[in-house]
């Protein structure tokens, strides 16, 4: 007879003994989670999470299908010697309670940009919000109520709203799918639009009055729409799920940026009486022109993308050329960026308002060769002059000689060719404009602009012979200036302008202002060294000045201009009415 202790174990003992393991492993586990967690074992994993709060791409300027045309305007409201004028903006409310934007911010930021080089605009800002009371708010307050702050009264205001959002105006669906014993298939696809739109309208702030004609209503229309696959299945006994779909949405804050821009053009372009219109018809304003630019960069490698920037910075004067434009640089001091390279893109991202990052990604692309872009004879948009794939000149298709010649709107510039000569604009800025003649003791204001980032050097001359420099000074050390950006002389926006200029004796006065690629003053004789706002020692004529900048840099290698006024004396007041009979 066997012994019981070899007897194989039965059915019965087999459910025992994994109930036993369950048991013990169920304890275990229930043990577990009652001891705390060591959070030392987690600090590699959270030394990563102060990177991984850090954004992974560099932030980029806002901007609209517009803001070449707010450029535009800038420079027409310069032409038109357009005097500044004081102007503020009520708030931008929305009425649909669905584009929660910040409007009036928008519009202050379209009359700055409108402001850079005209100075056509300075924004009043003062608001009494009861509900939101800051700093600024509070302190005025307080030093209004004790004399200690003046505020100018707006010549302008703007107002408007939003006045309607209608969401869903259009919507599309269309759902399908399939069935079957070992498979499920679906597909959905979505579309819509929305209208926005806003008012916007002009007013006379001395008699709260809107002006009528200066209104503008416009409206634009934002999208979504959205794809989605479902795939199910059995394999064997198993069951697989799959979905992948992929969605848009346009958001209203651009939206309301395009419609805010296009209504402030339209209403100063309509009460300044400059033809606005022209600044409305540029390539840069068709909607799918940064889209299509962004198919050229895609199509390019980094190399080639390198290359083409670089001669359009060489086309802008910011780089000097390598070569002649029949003979380019080699490509390999092009195909990466060197500290060369990376100054002049800072410069020229600056000059442009760009984030200034140093290195050529899709805005800087879009802002170098944004100019080199016109529209084709079906409506497309088309290349001038260049390839996305290779940076060589592409001579443009010659138009046929029965067709008008379409006018350049955007730039002279043309892809490949040399730089074009700086240029250094300035010009008398007192209210009355075209003055050539002041009194005595009367105050003068100038501006001097740059088509380029340069370092700026500007000297004073009056009748007496004295001759110093104005730029820089101890207020003002900083001799660097953007592009198409006024330099005010003295800067009559700013608390401490560190000077004033005034007329002081009758005679011929004038400011010469000369700009350079780099710091002139090291080049410069010992005398033209010295401290700002002090008579130079044996210079008695602005001529003197600048045979001394020809001298150091040559005929080609500064950029001067000057202005001259005559000083004449001071008018002396005569009586208007009889004396008053005296009082009884």
């Amino acid at each position: 007879m066997p012994s019981p202790h070899l007897a194989p174990a039965g059915p019965l003992h087999r459910p025992l003994r994994w109930g036993i393991l369950v048991a013990i492993f169920g304890s275990l586990w229930l043990s577990g989670c009652t001891i705390p967690m060591d959070p030392r074992k987690d600090q590699p994993f959270q030394e990563r999470a102060s990177i991984t709060d850090r954004p992974a791409t560099r932030p980029t300027r806002s901007i609209s299908s517009f803001s070449d045309s707010l450029v535009c305007m800038d420079h027409m409201l310069r032409d038109a010697q357009q005097p500044t004028t004081l102007i503020t903006s009520k708030q931008i409310p929305d009425y649909s309670g669905r584009v929660a934007v910040a409007s009036k911010d928008m519009v202050i930021t379209a009359l700055s940009q409108m402001s850079r080089l005209s100075n056509a605009f300075r924004f009043v800002d003062y608001e009494v919000d009861i509900a939101r009371q800051d700093t600024v708010q509070n302190l005025t307050t307080i030093l209004l109520n004790n004399n200690q702050i003046q505020l100018q009264r707006p010549a302008l205001y703007i107002s408007g709203a939003v006045s309607f959002a209608d969401q869903n105006v259009i919507n599309n669906r269309f759902d399908t799918g399939l069935s079957g014993p070992r498979i499920d298939l679906g597909y959905s696809q979505s579309r819509n639009a929305t209208i926005i739109g806003l008012e916007m309208h002009l007013g006379d702030f001395r008699t709260r009055t809107l002006i009528p004609g200066l209104d503008s209503a416009n409206e634009v229309i934002v999208g979504s729409g959205g794809q989605g696959v479902d795939l199910a299945g059995r394999i064997g006994t198993y069951g697989v799920q799959f979905n992948v779909g992929r969605d848009y949405t346009q958001g209203a804050g651009s939206a309301m940026r395009t419609l805010v821009d296009l209504a402030t053009i339209e209403l100063v372009g309509k009460w300044a009486r400059v033809p606005y219109w022209q600044c409305l018809t540029l390539e840069q304003n068709h909607p799918d022109f940064q889209r299509q630019l962004r198919d050229w960069y895609d199509e390019g490698s980094a190399s080639v993308r390198i290359q083409l920037v670089t001669r359009s910075l060489i086309s802008r004067g910011y780089l000097a050329a390598g070569a002649s434009p029949a003979s380019p640089p080699s490509s390999s001091s092009l195909s990466e960026p060197n500290p060369q390279l990376r100054a002049a893109l800072a410069r020229f991202q600056a000059d442009n308002g760009m984030v200034v990052t140093g290195v050529v990604d899709f805005p800087t692309y879009e802002r170098a060769l944004r100019h080199f872009v016109d529209l084709a004879a079906d409506g497309t948009l088309a290349r001038i002059g260049w390839s996305s794939t290779h940076a060589e000149p592409v001579q443009p298709k010659p138009e046929a000689t029965d067709q008008p010649t379409k006018p350049v709107a955007t730039s002279a510039l043309m892809y490949g060719a040399p730089a074009a000569e700086r240029t250094l604009n300035m010009q008398i800025e007192n209210v009355l404009l075209d003055r050539t003649a002041f009194e005595v003791g009367e105050q003068i204001f100038l501006s001097a602009t740059v088509s380029r980032a340069s370092f700026l050097q500007c000297y004073l001359a009056d009748a007496t012979g004295t001759v110093m420099r104005l730029l820089p000074n101890q207020a003002n050390t900083v001799g660097w200036v953007s592009a198409n950006q006024a330099v005010r002389i003295p800067d009559w926006m700013s608390p401490n302008p560190g000077f004033v200029m005034d007329a002081a004796s009758p005679g011929r006065e004038g400011v010469a202002c000369f700009a350079t690629d780099e710091d002139s003053t090291a080049k410069l004789p010992d005398d033209l060294r010295g401290p700002a706002l002090k008579a130079i020692q044996g210079i008695r004529t602005l001529e003197k000045i600048n045979e001394a900048f020809a001298k150091a840099w040559g005929s080609t290698g500064y950029t001067g201009n000057a202005v001259y006024w005559n000083v004449v004396p001071r008018r002396t007041p005569t009586a208007t009415s009889a004396a008053p009979a005296p009082r009884k």
